[in-house]
């Protein structure tokens, strides 16, 4: 399943690679791409575990940017 979500107050492009790069790295996760610019994200995960696998980004992303918001 592949979704293209909002962000919320995502600071850098710097940081919106490193979170990239966290997403792709988590099991289930077939692409992701986050864009600073558009302050858009999109994952590419399996369907039966999207919902899980969006938790344990949203996870990865507060920790590299806690302010930012994934409109989920």
């Amino acid at each position: 399943m592949k979704k293209r979500l909002n962000l919320t107050d995502l600071d850098c492009a710097n940081c919106a690679a490193k979170m990239e790069a966290a997403i792709r790295k988590i099991p289930g996760v077939q692409d992701a791409s986050v864009s600073f610019m558009t302050q858009k994200m999109t994952v590419d995960a399996e369907d039966g575990r999207f919902d899980e696998i969006m938790q344990e980004i949203i996870r990865v992303c507060r920790k590299i940017e806690p302010d930012c918001r994934i409109q989920y």
